[in-house]
């Protein structure tokens, strides 16, 4: 959306999602919006369960029928990329082999390792990795 749609529809958003979740509750599927949030370049629709294409195609055709947007300034609605949570455990805590050794791994080592691998393409960190000691005296780290 450009930004003017953007800001119009944002004043808005609570009936929107009031509206919304009326022509949602025709589906089949218990799919309701939580809320509405913007950035410069879009609005992000926020539900309690992932969308289907039906309900996809419902929350559209309510955003280009609305009288104060530009619908043909309405790009199509896409679903977001998966997101996955991914522990790592049993990583060594101290980058050297001796316990008196002060120098641990830190995020930015993982973030380098996992940098290094092929598997790790096409993946896109969307939050710093948290390093944890699994006690006192070990030397054995979760991530």
């Amino acid at each position: 959306m450009v930004k003017d749609n953007i800001d119009k529809f944002m004043k808005n958003s609570l009936i929107h999602v009031a509206n919304l979740n009326r022509n949602l509750r025709n589906t089949k599927f218990k799919v309701t919006v939580d809320f509405i949030c913007s950035d410069l370049l879009s609005i992000t629709v926020v539900t309690n369960r992932v969308l289907l294409n039906s309900n996809l195609l419902t929350i559209e055709k309510y955003i280009k029928n609305l009288e104060n947007t530009d619908s043909t300034q309405v790009k199509t609605l896409r679903l977001p990329q998966s997101k996955l949570y991914l522990k790592i455990i049993s990583i060594l805590y101290y980058l050297c082999e001796s316990y008196n050794s002060q120098e641990r791994i830190t995020s930015n080592d993982v973030k380098d390792i996992i940098k290094q691998n092929y598997i790790f393409n096409n993946i896109i960190l969307v939050s710093r990795p948290k390093v944890i000691k699994v006690s006192l005296k070990s030397d054995i780290a979760i991530m």
